[in-house]
C-alpha cells in the first residue's frame, strides 16, 4: 500500500506491556486456518468461553461476521481475498497492542495470506492454528449448504471445490478435528493459550 506523506503515526501513552499487566495476560492472535467447516468457528467460540469464563479478554474474529461490517464491500475475487484478511490482520493487530486474546476464524486458503498476515501482526504475537479436517468430512457438516451449491457451480472459486487451499507446513498448534470431538480439541487449544498467552 502506497503511504501518504500527510499521514504521521500517534504513539499512544500507554504501552502494550501496560494494558498486558492490567489484564495479566499477553496480547496474542490466534490465527485459525482450514477448510469451511473444519471447526474454526465452533473451536473459536469455544476458546472465547472458557477464557472469558476464566476472567482473561478474548474476541473472535470471524470471517462471516466480519463481511457484514469492516469488509462488507469486498467480493470474492483474489484481490478482494488479499484485502480481506490484510484489514483483518490489521484489527486484530490493534485487538493484541490492546493486551486481547484474538482467535481470528478465516479459511485463509495460501501460505502467502498467513505470511502477510504474521507479518503484520508481529511473528512474536501471531500463532497460526491449523484446524485439520478432510473435505469428506468438512462437507458432511455443511449445514449452510456451501459445497452443494460450490459443486453445482453456483458459488465460484470456492476453496476446496474450485480454489486450492494450502495447508500449514509448520503450524504452531494443529488440531486434528476429523479424528477427535470439540471438547477435547478446545481442551488441548485452552492449554496452548494458557501456556503462551497467560500470565
Amino acid at each position: 500500500m502506497t503511504k501518504q506523506p500527510n499521514l504521521f503515526w500517534h504513539p499512544s501513552a500507554v504501552t502494550a506491556k501496560e494494558r498486558e499487566a492490567l489484564l495479566k495476560q499477553r496480547g496474542c492472535v490466534l490465527w485459525f486456518t482450514g477448510y469451511s467447516g473444519s471447526g474454526k468457528s465452533t473451536l473459536a467460540r469455544a476458546l472465547e468461553r472458557k477464557m472469558i469464563d476464566a476472567g482473561h479478554l478474548a474476541y473472535v474474529l470471524d470471517g462471516d461476521n466480519v463481511r457484514h461490517g469492516l469488509n462488507a464491500g469486498l467480493t470474492f475475487s483474489d484481490e478482494d481475498r488479499r484485502e480481506n484478511l490484510r484489514r483483518v490482520a490489521e484489527v486484530a493487530k490493534l485487538f493484541a497492542d490492546c493486551g486481547i486474546v484474538c482467535a481470528v476464524s478465516f479459511i485463509s486458503p495460501t501460505r502467502e495470506s498467513r505470511r502477510r498476515a504474521r507479518e503484520i501482526v508481529g511473528p512474536d504475537r501471531f500463532m497460526e492454528v491449523y484446524i485439520d479436517a478432510d473435505l469428506d468430512t468438512c462437507e458432511t457438516r455443511d449445514v449452510k449448504g456451501l459445497y452443494a451449491r460450490a459443486r453445482r457451480g453456483e458459488i465460484p472459486d470456492f476453496t476446496g471445490v474450485s480454489s486450492p487451499y494450502e495447508p500449514p507446513e509448520a503450524p504452531d498448534l494443529h488440531l486434528r478435528t476429523a479424528a477427535r470431538d470439540v471438547a477435547a480439541c478446545a481442551d488441548e487449544l485452552l492449554a496452548f493459550v494458557q501456556d503462551r498467552c497467560l500470565r
